[in-house]
């Protein structure tokens, strides 16, 4: 990889007895969207984390390729509750992880498997990185769409709400909190064109739309005393997954990080004809260098350059490819994806 790896260090009490402290706090760009900070007690996630059944490890209530023999993603962090009132149920309150403002919010848990759900845009370090907070009881009163929140700010109440089949229930209670970029704005009419069959009740803020970044891995790179915390350094860190030729020049995605697109003299020299896109397993585009009609050979829309065969062993759940005949391909599920990156 040519991007430096932010240190991921787990922060420990030896940081507050060095003294870093109020420092190291103040250098944070997100915190807990609840009062379980229990992430940092080593050797007790089941504090932090609801996994998905008693009998099943805490990494089930973690971000990654974590449930259904690493089949099947989890884009969010399932933080445990604090709080009960005299029924069971949970009372914690939840709150926004950094200042922004709130894009989203629904308050019919039959439209969506987040059940009741907020979604807030931030900036940070000049990136719009968009955090989730999911299966809540309540919305806070007078959360509007708009409307400006800061870090620590109390949106809504922590509950159960899901359209899952399977219900959420009482000692699994949880908050799905997410950290995502943001996909591409004319994503409700990739949806109609390439989705005709399926409903869309949340128009960009579907979930599709946002692609999830590992959470867990952010808040314990930012309390590590022996590193600065760098967002965009964790976002460009990311482990290859592949390398994909799209022959697409001006897509949303491009205007909303460019600090994402590499340079390239070529290109910049005799003009752009497509971009190399590379993709992490959860499909999130971390770098994009422009490419020149005389760097690109081979023909299609979409042309597979290279695979990290070790990635894709290790984390298959969101089958973006496949390898048939001992070649590696994009799977309908890769095209689709590339198809929302750049429509």
């Amino acid at each position: 990889m040519i991007f430096p790896v932010v240190g991921r260090a787990i922060f420990s009490t030896v940081a507050l007895s060095l003294g870093f402290g109020a420092s190291l706090f103040a250098q944070q760009p997100f915190q807990f969207p609840t009062a379980n900070h229990a992430l940092y007690e080593m050797g007790d996630e089941l504090k932090f984390f609801a996994p998905t059944a008693p009998d099943k490890p805490w990494t089930t209530g973690s971000f990654g390729c974590v449930r259904s023999d690493r089949q099947q993603m989890h884009e969010g962090l399932d933080i445990r509750c604090l709080q009960r009132n005299r029924h069971g149920e949970p009372t914690d309150p939840v709150m926004a992880t950094a200042d922004g403002t709130v894009v989203y919010f629904s308050t019919k848990p039959a439209l969506s498997n987040y059940g009741k759900y907020v979604v807030i845009r931030h900036i940070i370090e000049g990136i719009e990185i968009y955090s989730l907070y999911a299966h809540l009881s309540e919305i806070q009163p007078g959360l509007a769409v708009g409307k400006p929140v800061k870090a620590g700010e109390v949106i809504a109440t922590m509950g159960r709400t899901s359209n899952t089949g399977e219900t959420i229930t009482k000692d699994r209670a949880h908050v799905h909190f997410e950290l995502n970029v943001f996909v591409n704005e004319n994503f409700s009419n990739w949806y109609r064109k390439f989705m005709p069959n399926q409903r869309n009740d949340h128009g960009i803020w579907n979930g599709l739309n946002l692609d999830g970044l590992d959470a867990r891995e952010i808040l314990l790179a930012e309390h590590n005393p022996a590193a600065k915390f760098s967002l965009l350094n964790f976002i460009r860190g990311q482990t290859e997954l592949c390398r994909v030729l799209v022959r697409a020049t001006n897509f949303p995605y491009l205007k909303r990080y460019p600090m994402l697109v590499l340079a390239n003299p070529t290109a910049q020299r005799e003009g752009v004809a497509g971009y190399e896109v590379v993709l992490n397993y959860n499909g999130v585009a971390f770098a994009l260098m422009p490419r020149a009609a005389s760097e690109i050979h081979g023909q299609g829309k979409f042309q597979l350059l290279s695979v990290n065969e070790a990635e894709e062993k290790a984390n298959p759940c969101r089958h973006l490819l496949v390898q048939r005949r001992g070649r590696w391909q994009l799977t309908d599920t890769g095209i689709r994806e590339l198809e929302m990156l750049i429509y």
